[in-house]
């Protein structure tokens, strides 16, 4: 196994998600929280299906032990969970996993929110399909973005 600094958490991120990829999960997002002789962390895993608790056991069990080696002298707590149906979509590289998922996305040109369902995604744009059209919408214009049920 590769060696973690503690003292970057971001090293934690490509041990965690070689594991998770032989489990065929990605990992969306990864949250470490220290306190007095613990450390918290949350995982939020996505497959392209839903994500069931036996899913999130799996996915404990199977990182727990690495996190417990990159942190030796404190308690780790370990939360696994599914985006949500209304998760707010973080940064633009996220969208490439809810790809032919419906998403809302707050524009700054039209002070107004734009749903559909998301075609495709590059460095500079998104492209919904919505029930009118297919629009691109750079992500420049987006304030915020969510999964929309």
């Amino acid at each position: 196994m590769r060696q973690v600094n503690r003292e970057n958490s971001e090293d934690l991120r490509p041990v965690l998600e070689e594991v998770l990829k032989g489990l065929k999960f990605n990992l969306i997002e990864l949250t470490v929280s220290r306190h007095k002789g613990s450390v918290q962390i949350r995982a939020v895993i996505f497959n392209g299906s839903p994500i069931s608790t036996d899913d999130c056991t799996r996915v404990y069990r199977a990182i727990m032990p690495r996190l417990e080696l990159a942190f030796p002298e404190q308690d780790v707590y370990l939360e696994v969970s599914s985006p949500g149906i209304d998760r707010l979509i973080k940064d633009k590289d996220e969208f490439a996993y809810y790809t032919g998922r419906e998403v809302r996305c707050y524009r700054m040109d039209i002070s107004d929110w734009t749903a559909g369902i998301l075609q495709s995604v590059n460095e500079e744009v998104i492209v919904l399909k919505t029930k009118d059209a297919v629009i691109e919408l750079k992500f420049d214009i987006i304030s915020k973005a969510k999964l929309a049920g």
